[in-house]
């Protein structure tokens, strides 16, 4: 009997139809000489820092570092049944071989290995490797097992990864929080993240803007334009100068141009492009194809690459013909698709780009939730456009003179749109009329000609102001994590960036779940919170080259080419320098901390999504048009004896209600017990009694 372990249910579940083990058990499945059964992602964990020594338990600068010899692990106290479940099928006597079929990455092969190391289980196992979960796909997988400890390296990397960041993150954490008298979350990735956010903002605060000038020269319907003046005494001058004046057109220079399709998606990109063009965060993104995947809609989502293997041509060229009859904006891809511009095997490394499977002909499309349709929609698109024809155009520059003055003119003619009509089409299905600056509408230049003189041409001046950054949106953000440290390594070093496609979206919701940064639309706005604790920390936490470098090093890890073991004595080393080189709060440090006026997060606002704060009388949403507000002396509450307390706002603000004991009846003069319900008129919050029990007795 051989005993195939995924991650999830829904998983092993296709897993299992597939296979034949079509009888129900409690937590497994069995039939056809096979036992299927799941994780629930991640069953065993690493101990808190009290498991190594009870006076963990209390936060001590002088405790640091905490340095374990060996890590201790633990299920997880929700899982432990379906652990239990695991553990008694993997001892079973007639299991005589274990396969892992867990998602093929890193994280994937860290959920089975712990459970089979707690499990204390030494039976062989293989490992299916697969990329879709397609009917097909797992037939193929199975029929192509791998030796399990073909990926001993690929779990070195994994648990190396885990540890080193408990180690940092709980030194850190603990560090910094003892020196400052507060809670302070500090980590590899999130620290550095946050620290780009924060300085983004501090750029865009200390913009100053300057006005300038442009000078528009124009003759009938030709205009061409002297840009950024920033005397405007100097742009009078001109428009005086050249008022009336004939003009000399002195070149003429065109250029016929193309825009090559875009590559597939990888996840980085996938969550860039929900988040521009659907507005989508990267979790929701990650959420919604993990579960597309789940469904064989779409191939493998935590991919790093943008190509296909090469022995997927017919694959290619069969779905590129299906996308385009199932969804309106395939008929702007006509012709004959150039499938070969996505294959490129040596740029696959574990899995392929994210495109969709043969399975979304048989599925019910508009009964998705509405994520997992714009996900599969943007994800098809993408494979129309990275296989269709390039977009050609003729670039125009005119230079024109008018006493001794240089003006330009530039316009642009589409000759072919190419691939940049399917994303037109697209963007019109779904109603997005956003465009980048490289997609707006191009400029048709009138007919001018090199020598030809335009008589008495007409002046004006244009007043503007130089712009400052933009804030991040998730878009730029994933943008900037992906390359971050670049400068930091040599150009054949193959990873660099801040985390990796699997782990960004968490990072980016672990430091809104903290309070240091949050959503205004798209924009990631830091907390004063978040300012703050960047403003304290060293910058080689802050630095991308920390966890590029990591990354870099697990890469290596992964291929065999570095040793794990001295990987995490290196970071034992870093660990033990962070600690040595922050003894104490350094008064420049703390006066910035003290002076911050860093406000407790009491949750976040039902209306726009802000953090609430407590005020002198009322609890209030942080962003000034919202006007959500809760005030303390509430009438409701007052006339029962009770003031509204920040323990029943965060309640209100998570679940909408709060359970409040000891209310004061005046009519019976007794005390009683009773909900408190939130009721937001969009103008006023009101707050009503509820009694969940029917049971009135006020």
């Amino acid at each position: 009997m051989k005993l195939v372990i995924a991650e999830k249910p829904s998983v092993g579940q296709s897993i299992a139809s597939v296979i034949g083990a079509n009888k129900r058990c409690d937590g497994y499945l069995e039939g056809n000489g096979y036992i299927v059964s799941w994780c629930f992602g991640h069953l065993v964990s690493l101990c808190q820092a009290d498991a190594y020594d009870e006076k963990y338990k209390s936060w001590n600068r002088d405790d640091l570092p905490i340095l374990p010899q060996s890590f201790k692990w633990e299920v997880t106290s929700d899982k432990k049944s379906q652990f239990k479940v695991l553990r008694t099928l993997m001892l079973r006597d007639d299991v005589d071989e274990l396969i892992c079929a867990t998602d093929a990455g890193r994280e994937g092969e860290l959920i089975f290995r712990l459970v089979y190391n707690e499990a204390r289980c030494n039976k062989p196992f293989k490992r299916l490797w697969i990329s879709s979960m397609e009917d097909e796909a797992i037939r193929e997988g199975f029929m192509n097992l791998k030796p399990g400890h073909d990926y001993d390296n690929l779990y070195d990397a994994a648990i190396s990864r885990s540890e080193a960041d408990w180690l940092v993150g709980i030194n850190a954490t603990r560090l910094f929080s003892t020196l400052y008298g507060r809670k302070l979350t500090v980590g590899r990735v999130q620290t550095p993240t946050l620290a780009m956010i924060v300085q983004r903002d501090d750029s865009i605060r200390n913009f100053v803007k300057q006005r300038y000038f442009n000078v528009h020269l124009k003759s009938g319907d030709f205009e061409a334009v002297k840009e950024k003046i920033f005397d405007e005494d100097e742009a009078d001058r001109i428009v005086d100068k050249c008022s009336g004046a004939d003009a000399n057109v002195t070149s003429v220079i065109q250029t016929r141009k193309s825009v090559n399709p875009p590559k597939l998606f990888d996840l980085t990109t996938l969550q860039r492009e929900a988040n521009r063009y659907l507005g989508m965060t990267a979790q929701q993104t990650l959420n919604a194809t993990q579960s597309l995947y789940e469904k064989k809609l779409v191939t493998y989502p935590r991919t790093d690459s943008r190509f296909l293997t090469e022995d997927m041509e017919d694959t290619a060229m069969s779905m590129v013909s299906l996308v385009r009859s199932m969804f309106p904006f395939g008929k702007a891809s006509s012709g004959d698709p150039d499938v070969r511009r996505v294959l490129n095997s040596k740029k696959v490394s574990d899995h392929h780009a994210i495109i969709p499977t043969a399975e979304i002909a048989k599925a019910k499309i508009s009964e998705l939730p509405k994520p997992e349709q714009d996900i599969l929609m943007l994800i098809s698109k993408q494979l129309l456009c990275a296989t269709g024809i390039s977009h050609i155009f003729l670039d125009t520059e005119v230079t024109v003179m008018c006493q001794g003055e240089e003006f330009k003119a530039k316009g642009k003619t589409v000759l072919e749109l190419g691939w940049k009509g399917i994303e037109k089409a697209y963007r019109s299905f779904i109603g997005n009329t956003d465009k980048n600056d490289d997609e707006k509408e191009p400029i048709e230049l009138p007919e001018v000609t090199n020598g030809q003189i335009l008589k008495g041409v007409d002046m004006r001046k244009s007043e503007h102001f130089t712009s400052p950054p933009k804030q991040f949106t998730e878009d730029s953000l994933l943008s900037s994590m992906e390359t971050a440290g670049n400068e930091d390594f040599d150009e054949d070093t193959e990873k660099k960036g801040i985390g990796t496609p699997a782990t960004r979206a968490s990072m980016i919701e672990k430091i809104i779940s903290c309070h240091y940064a949050e959503r205004k639309g798209k924009q990631l706005i830091p907390t004063e919170e978040g300012i703050t604790l960047i403003k304290i920390l060293p910058e080689v936490l802050k630095s991308p080259k920390l966890t590029a470098d990591w990354e870099n090093s697990l890469m290596q890890i992964e291929r065999g080419q570095k040793d794990a073991e001295g990987f995490m004595r290196s970071i034992s080393t870093f660990t033990g320098n962070m600690i040595n080189s922050n003894k104490e709060a350094s008064s420049e440090a703390a006066s910035k901390f003290a002076s911050s006026s860093v406000k407790e997060v009491i949750g976040k606002c039902p209306r726009c999504g802000s953090s609430v704060y407590e005020g002198q009388k009322s609890f209030y949403c942080s962003n000034k048009d919202c006007k959500f507000f809760i005030v303390k002396d509430n009438k409701l509450l007052s006339s029962m004896k009770k003031k509204v307390t920040k323990t029943m706002v965060a309640a209100l603000l998570k679940d909408g209600r709060t359970h409040v004991k000891g209310l004061y009846s005046r009519k019976k003069d007794k005390n009683f017990d009773a909900d408190i319900v939130m009721e937001d008129t969009g103008t006023f919050v009101n707050l009503n009694l509820d009694f969940p029990d029917n049971n009135s007795n006020n």
